[in-house]
């Protein structure tokens, strides 16, 4: 094995003659990777070092590699190399070497044995990679080789070291096979044989545990091995003796960790529940644990109550329908649950006291499942044991939610915040959950505990969980329970928190119960002004507005002030004054015209004057951001202002409407109004992107909002584009210039306006192509989504004699060969809209008729390997909108385009090219087997047919 150098087929041997592939090189290369400074350096050392490992040369230098006057870093690449060479390149080994190469790893092993561990743990792999290669056939009794081969007494190394060196193999063998890239046949088999082999490896695990003259490395060890061959589904009762062995070594803290890991692997395997009697003769034993937990989180030793915690969990989560079902150990296995609520109430505050409650929470989950999946008379049995269980559960989750004390809460870090933040949405989930098990009983026992604590310093924690996720519009608690809430005595901002998002999950209910809006709305509305409650109090607002609109116009006025009073003082971040915009959109919606207008002007006035005053200053960064968050201001408010209710028409008939108001939209007349300010603020800011578009944003979300409303302003906002556009072309006035296509195209009189907006666009787009569109691939992506909805929508505009549908058609062509995804799927989506137009719109078929032969070969680049995998679909769309529209042309073109050699990849024969000529042209129904064949046709191209990495996608 050792004078390989012509190994053949090993990937990167092409490059060979530029690369010398020599011991020297790679020794250096390894010098200048771990101790040169410059990161340049490392980078070219490292890939050059990953070329060297799958040459043909490696099978030479590694063996150099591992000689004893290295260093371990050397010895290790060494390693690293072999293994490579044989997971990814076994099919080049003739047979009649796999003996040799076995011997020479065995005597590797043996040497490094008392050497270096990382290089040991290397050709162990590489050992385990070749055993996995030749069972069952050329190797069928490899482990059981294994075992004795490390056992023989006329070995130089001391029994120890054998002994781990045997156990470190043993234990990479089932990570080796997880990880392999073997087949998914011979998986099958490999996988049986190892089942078999498991009857040599657990009896010599077993001895070595319960040996008591077994130092403590070797044990530690042991329990790593078995952890790893648990792993390949063994049977559960085969393990029986080792997870006992396990047990006891839990009283070891050197041995805890691993012990705790093969015990959870041991349990957590998916085959484990078909062993019940095993199973229960689990649970005494993770019973028997309850002293050493107890004494754990008395001496605040998470580690070992966490670890604990994980083998009660992974045995009750994995197994309680199977234990359930057993009717006569009923109260072993109600032992066990109450042990794990035990884990779920430990003392302390997670994540900074404690760890281990969060472990629990899904377990509840399972078991309330397996209860109510079981047949009506037996679940009724397993309601009554445990129903009481799951109000003490209620009771302990609400008391782990609560937040420390202000002060302790204050050294708390950010992560351990977010942290806590997450776990307290995780204890509301439970809660909605067990609401189905207890239902209103739940309610009525929240709603008195509530009355309790009225006067307490504790939280209604969870009733914003509940009356977010449970349809409480029947429930006769709710209304005391709003009736409650302006009682309570906010004494902190996390429970003034809770108290808002409980009012905000309430918001439907109070819709259809207006008479309690007047309960809580000045609630929320004094919560405004508070920057602590910010995301609160405004999410609460907008949620009432949204949802209670109609019931809302006595209130209006207090609102608006309100909201106008915290937005001047600047008391909110600027997402939360975007909001709190959209709730007065909302809010207003529901106005009369006179009322809408009357607090429009009111709410909008003291933006136009700071924007009047910034449109006469000279550009600076401050000015910007200050125009960006007016134009963000008022694009948020005309996004939810919608006095035609176009949201609310899917909602029904029952909806309570009100009349649709005659004249002018309300959006419409301010939009009027601030049109040449607008302007000014854009004759200064061209050039700027974000403020071009904020202006977009403005009249898009206006657009999609007012929908036809909005055709008074469809004149001048064309003119305005088309200036802005020709200016400095920008993808957001394309994307607004796509909007107006999208509703307006097809009325007639829109059409002359949005007709020269489009050519304008189209002229000065290609003009850009012209000059080099590599580095605007946002406004090519625009563009093509445009060009795509005006064929969608009016197909007209490409039979305007001033559109260039030639020259539009090419640049389409370039644009499929960007490197942006997003760019190239516009590009595909626009082909998959022309090609069926060819026969209605003339000028398109004169232009695919000459032209299209050039799309098919850059199609054809593209599967060959010029685009990402990822946009195969978009590509294979395109074929097959040309068969369908376009078959005598494609299968004339296809045999042309396919004719020369090494197009479009030098590794296709003639016959794969024919053939999936052939394949494609035959299919004209069915766009998924289209799919599949370019998906087919690009791994032979790139030469992945076959390969593990044809799962990547």
């Amino acid at each position: 094995m050792e004078r390989r150098e012509e190994q053949p087929g090993a990937a990167g041997a092409g490059a060979a003659p530029a690369l010398d592939f020599t011991v020297e090189n790679v020794e250096k290369a390894l010098h200048q990777l771990y101790y040169d400074p410059n990161i340049e350096n490392k980078n070219l050392a490292q890939k050059w070092l990953m070329q060297a490992q799958v040459s043909p040369q490696a099978w030479h230098f590694s063996w150099q590699l591992l000689q004893p006057d290295k260093v371990p870093e050397i010895q290790y690449f060494g390693a690293s190399a072999l293994h490579i060479k044989i997971s990814r390149y076994w099919s080049d080994i003739p047979t009649d070497q796999y003996e040799s190469l076995k011997a020479q790893l065995f005597t590797q092993i043996t040497h490094f044995a008392s050497g270096s561990k990382i290089v040991l743990t290397r050709l162990c792999v590489a050992l385990a990679s070749l055993a996995l290669s030749m069972m069952p056939d050329a190797w069928p009794c490899a482990v059981a080789d294994m075992v004795r081969l490390f056992q023989a007494e006329d070995s130089p190394v001391d029994g120890q070291g054998r002994c781990l060196a045997l156990l470190e193999l043993l234990t990479v063998l089932p990570e080796e096979f997880q990880t392999s890239r073997l087949p998914q046949y011979r998986k099958g088999l490999v996988r049986a044989s190892l089942a078999v082999e498991c009857g040599a490896v657990f009896p010599l695990l077993e001895q070595l545990l319960q040996q008591p003259s077994s130092p403590s490395c070797v044990r530690q060890k042991v329990l790593k091995c078995f952890s790893s061959w648990v792993q390949l589904e063994v049977p559960l009762q085969d393990c029986e003796a080792l997870i006992q062995a396990a047990f006891a070594a839990l009283q070891d803290s050197e041995l805890f960790d691993s012990s705790v890991e093969a015990i959870v692997n041991a349990i957590s395997q998916p085959d484990a529940q078909r062993y019940v009697n095993t199973l229960l003769k689990l649970i005494p034993l993770v019973l028997g644990l309850q002293d050493q937990l107890r004494q754990a989180v008395q001496n605040g030793d998470m580690e070992t109550s966490h670890g604990i915690c994980r083998i009660a969990v992974a045995l009750g989560e994995n197994h309680s329908r199977a234990l359930l079902d057993q009717v006569e150990h009923w109260q072993s296995f109600l032992a066990l649950v109450n042990m794990i609520m035990f884990c779920t109430g430990i003392p302390g505050h997670y994540p900074v006291n404690e760890t281990t409650s969060s472990l629990t929470l899904t377990f509840w989950y399972t078991l309330q499942d397996d209860i109510l999946s079981f047949e009506a008379e037996k679940q009724a049995v397993y309601q009554q044991v445990y129903r009481p269980v799951y109000f003490q559960l209620v009771d302990v989750l609400l008391h782990k939610a609560q937040f420390p004390s202000d002060e302790e809460y204050g050294f708390w870090s950010s992560d351990e915040k977010e942290q806590f933040r997450i776990y307290r949405v995780d204890i509301s989930d439970t809660l909605m959950y067990v609401y189905e098990m207890l239902g209103a009983e739940l309610l009525s026992n929240l709603y008195d505990k509530l009355g309790r604590l009225l006067t307490s310093s504790e939280e209604p924690y969870s009733w914003q969980s509940i009356a977010e996720t449970i349809d409480v519009n029947y429930s006769d608690v709710v209304p005391g329970l709003i009736g409650l809430i302006p009682r309570i005595s906010i004494s902190n901002v996390q429970l003034a928190d809770t108290v808002m998002f409980t009012i905000g999950a309430l918001s439907e209910w109070l819709a259809d119960h207006p008479v309690m809006i007047n309960s809580v709305l000045p609630l929320v509305l004094h919560a405004l002004g508070n920057p602590e409650l910010s995301v609160s109090s405004v999410s609460t607002l907008k949620k009432i507005c949204r949802e209670c609109k109609y019931d809302l116009p006595p209130y209006a006025a207090n609102i608006v002030a309100v909201s106008q009073d915290v937005l001047m003082k600047q008391i909110h971040k600027t997402s939360q004054c975007m909001w709190l915009m959209q709730a007065l959109g909302f809010l207003l919606s529901a106005l009369q015209v006179e009322e809408i207008l009357k607090n429009l002007h009111s709410l909008i006035s003291p933006y136009i004057q700071q924007l009047e005053k910034l449109a006469e200053e000279i550009p600076n960064p401050s000015n910007k951001l200050a125009i960006v968050h007016i134009l963000g201001l008022l694009s948020n408010l005309f996004t939810t202002l919608d006095v035609s209710h176009h949201e609310d028409d899917h909602e029904g008939p029952e909806l309570r409407k009100l009349p649709v108001p005659q004249g002018p939209n309300p959006v419409v007349v301010v939009l009027q109004q601030v049109f040449q300010l607008i302007q000014k603020v854009l004759s200064k800011w061209l050039n700027d992107a974000q403020v071009v578009e904020a202006v977009c944003a403005i009249f898009e979300k206006s657009v999609k909002t007012l929908l036809d409303d909005f055709a008074p302003m469809v004149p001048q906002l064309c003119e305005m584009l088309s200036r802005m556009y020709s200016t400095i072309p920008q993808a957001s006035a394309l994307d607004l210039t796509r909007q107006l296509v999208h509703i307006f195209a097809h009325e007639p009189a829109h059409f002359p306006p949005i007709e020269a907006l489009f050519l304008l666009v189209t002229s000065v787009t290609l003009t850009l192509f012209q000059q080099g569109p590599r580095d605007h691939p946002d406004i090519v992506d625009s563009f093509m989504q445009l060009l795509a909805q005006a064929l969608k929508r009016k197909p007209d505009l490409f039979l305007c004699e001033r559109l260039d549908v030639k020259a539009v058609f090419h640049c389409a062509v370039l644009a499929l060969k960007f490197p942006e995804a997003p760019t190239v799927k516009a590009s595909c989506g626009f082909f998959t809209e022309l090609l069926p137009r060819c026969g209605e719109v003339e000028p398109v078929g004169k232009v695919v008729q000459e032209d299209g032969r050039m799309l098919l070969v850059a199609v054809l680049e593209a599967i060959g390997g010029q685009a990402s995998r990822s946009l195969m679909d978009c590509f294979a769309d395109i074929l097959f909108a040309l068969n369908k529209h376009c078959f005598s042309l494609l299968s004339m073109w296809i045999k042309e385009a396919l004719q020369p050699p090494g197009f479009p990849s030098a590794r296709l024969s003639p016959e794969q090219k024919d053939t999936f000529s052939q394949q494609i042209l035959r299919e004209r129904v069915n766009k998924r087997r289209v799919k599949e064949m370019v998906k087919e046709f690009t791994l032979l191209c790139r030469g992945l047919h076959g390969t593990d990495y044809t799962a990547d996608y």
